[in-house]
């Protein structure tokens, strides 16, 4: 009996899709089952075509295109309709992609495989009614939706592993995954679950040529599919001993491919048998790929928080040592830009003399160069205040050193301010932050750019930079400011009342190469509070100088100094670090929401700010002397 007659006994038929040419080549049988005559036929690909269900030809592409890219067969159930759209039958394609040259020289494929009918007559049934594409294909659906929804909002490859282990795959769901990446020439286990402790041992540092399922994939770039003990043994008898002891039935081993590389692989292991057919394949493909992509995006979020952390600790120095009779607390919040690294900085650097000095700055700019210069800078500064000079020389030199160092990144042209500035000084800015804050005049043109000027992307262009130096002797309280275009300082009296200390006050670093800077003198009395903070403090969420500042006058204003202490009149380490945290949420927390400035567009800045607190009644730090009368100054 011939090959043909046993075939057409059961309802098999055999075809030939040439992709290249488009033509199809049907024996018989399967023009029959095609609800063609049945005949030999060579047909287009339309007129083949026409024979599917549209929602079937859909499906049965996407299960070609998987199986050409895996090297496997393509299998699927469909539906023949009549030139009406009456469901025929119901038929099983089985076929192979075969690769063949076309005319032009190009690779393409050709389908040959057999097509046979499914017992499930369906007589006189419409195409409407649809009971290949069920319930199981929407779960499919609806869990590939919700995965890649949960897996884009993975930040980290600690939750995409997590999202991963969390997916329960409609059908079939894995009883152990694992995510293999690649260190030169080795596996390395990125992440499990499923495992005990341990368990990963023996597949890390596992060579990219040993014979294991995920190396095979790292190395090919094609899934490798075991629906069997035996099938595993039999193709990886080398490495069956370490995957036996965790008594699983089918493995699925799937490329991570990103941008045509192969990153890595996943494992999708199962403890009952699993077949591994075209849909669960598809599934277990496009569950990869999305895998892929979360694990490349948290990889690169990972590697610029490590950066921007590591930049951010190595600029940001730490408090010194304690100062007897005194107490210093700081924050930084890198709120601009979204870089977690700007140009704000502060320091606190002991001098030869005894005393220590205090520095708190703003670099124009929210970027990498502006981080670059705001640590060249703070370097600078700690080094002339560490050579013994008076805080109107420290500036001197910064405003030099910062003038200079712009100037030799300068590439071509003659020498520029930031987009505008054109040398010329009416004297309507005297250093101060202007209206009732003591100097006048300042109009906000600092606030975004020199003169007016926007976001300067140029990284050769000058920059300048605001800075408050204050020398301060613990044993008096005495200090010395000196003032480069940055805010006032301001003090909280022992009787809680918030003044603006007006100081003298200079260009910001950087503008005029030789510049002299006035220093102002008062005195720190016990139990009295001072802060430096730079504008983004004052300004964040949409507030002007105003504004701004009568909301961190209600902060300090509103703090009791003897609130939650053990006992009244023990000393409070934690008060001032507590009023720092208070600052910061005034203007960065949830609250801050319900207090937005006049100014909505405006652009969120850095934030550093620096608290002194000379001990004594009424600060909350101690009581170590009594309170101080109050001094005449402008409020707040």
């Amino acid at each position: 009996m011939r090959t043909e007659d046993v075939l057409a006994a059961i309802a098999t038929g055999l075809w030939r899709w040439d992709n290249a040419s488009g033509m199809v080549t049907l024996d018989s049988e399967a023009a029959r089952l095609l609800g063609l005559p049945a005949e030999p036929v060579v047909l287009p690909e339309v007129a083949v075509r026409s024979r599917f269900h549209p929602v079937d030809w859909n499906e049965i592409k996407a299960i070609v295109d998987l199986a050409v890219a895996e090297g496997t067969l393509a299998e699927a159930r469909l539906r023949i309709v009549d030139a009406d759209g009456r469901v025929l039958r119901t038929v099983r394609s089985r076929s192979k992609p075969v690769p063949a040259a076309t005319a032009h020289g190009r690779i393409d494929y050709e389908l040959i495989g057999t097509v046979q009918e499914i017992a499930e007559p369906q007589p006189g049934t419409t195409a409407a009614h649809t009971p290949i594409t069920g319930d199981w294909r929407r779960s499919r659906e609806a869990f590939l939706l919700d995965a890649g929804r949960a897996l884009a909002e993975a930040r980290s490859t600690a939750e995409v592993l997590r999202v991963a282990a969390s997916l329960s795959m409609p059908g079939f769901s894995p009883d152990g995954l694992a995510v293999f990446g690649v260190d030169g020439d080795r596996l390395s286990v990125i992440g499990h679950h499923g495992h005990g402790p341990g368990d990963e041992s023996p597949f890390t540092e596992m060579r990219l040529d040993t014979a294991y399922p995920a190396a095979e994939v790292v190395r090919t770039g094609r899934a490798v599919y075991l629906p069997t003990s035996e099938e595993y043994k039999r193709r990886f008898p080398v490495t069956w001993p370490l995957a036996e002891p965790f008594g699983r039935s089918s493995w699925a081993f799937v490329p991570l491919i990103v941008a045509g590389r192969t990153m890595g692989a996943w494992m999708a292991a199962f403890k009952h048998p699993v077949s591994f057919s075209p849909d669960e394949r598809s599934v277990l493909t496009t569950v990869a790929r999305m895998l892929a992509q979360a694990l490349q995006r948290a990889g690169v979020t990972e590697s610029e928080r490590e950066l921007t952390t590591g930049l951010q600790r190595s600029m940001m120095p730490q408090l010194g040592p304690e100062i007897p009779g005194m107490r210093i607390a700081a924050r930084y919040v890198p709120t601009g830009g979204g870089l977690q690294v700007g140009g704000d900085w502060y320091d606190m650097i002991p001098l030869p003399s005894g005393r220590f000095a205090l520095v708190i700055g703003d670099v124009q700019g929210h970027d990498v160069r502006a981080a670059g210069l705001m640590g060249q800078l703070r370097i600078a500064v700690r080094a002339y205040a560490s050579e013994g000079h008076r805080p109107d020389a420290v500036l001197s030199r910064a405003s030099r050193f910062l003038a200079g160092l712009c100037s030799s990144q300068e590439k071509d042209g003659p020498r520029g301010y930031a987009d505008g500035y054109d040398g010329t000084y009416d004297g309507a800015y005297d250093g101060g932050y202007g209206g009732p804050y003591g100097g006048g005049g300042h109009d906000g043109r600092y606030a975004d750019g020199y003169a007016g000027a926007g976001p300067d992307p140029d990284y050769t262009s000058p920059r300048f930079a605001t800075c408050l130096y204050m020398e301060c002797d613990p044993q008096t309280g005495l200090l010395e400011v000196a003032r480069a275009g940055h805010p006032d300082p301001v003090v909280r009296m022992t009787d809680g009342t918030v003044l603006m200390r007006p100081t003298a006050g200079g260009l910001p670093l950087g503008i005029v190469p030789d510049t002299d800077y006035p220093t102002t003198r008062f005195t720190l009395e016990p139990g009295e509070t001072l802060m430096l903070c730079t504008d983004g403090l004052i300004e964040t969420g949409g507030h002007d100088l105003d504004t701004g500042w009568a909301r961190l006058r209600a902060v300090l204003e509103g703090e009791d100094p003897d609130a939650g202490r053990p006992e009244a009149g023990e000393p409070d380490a934690g008060h001032l670090e507590k009023l720092a945290d208070l600052l910061v949420q005034a203007v960065h927390g949830p609250s801050s929401h319900h207090t937005t400035g006049p100014l909505a567009d405006r652009r969120e800045d850095d934030i550093a700010v620096v608290l002194l607190c000379r001990e004594g009644a009424g600060c909350g730090c101690g009581t170590s002397a009594s309170p101080a009368p109050a001094r005449p100054g402008a409020p707040c």
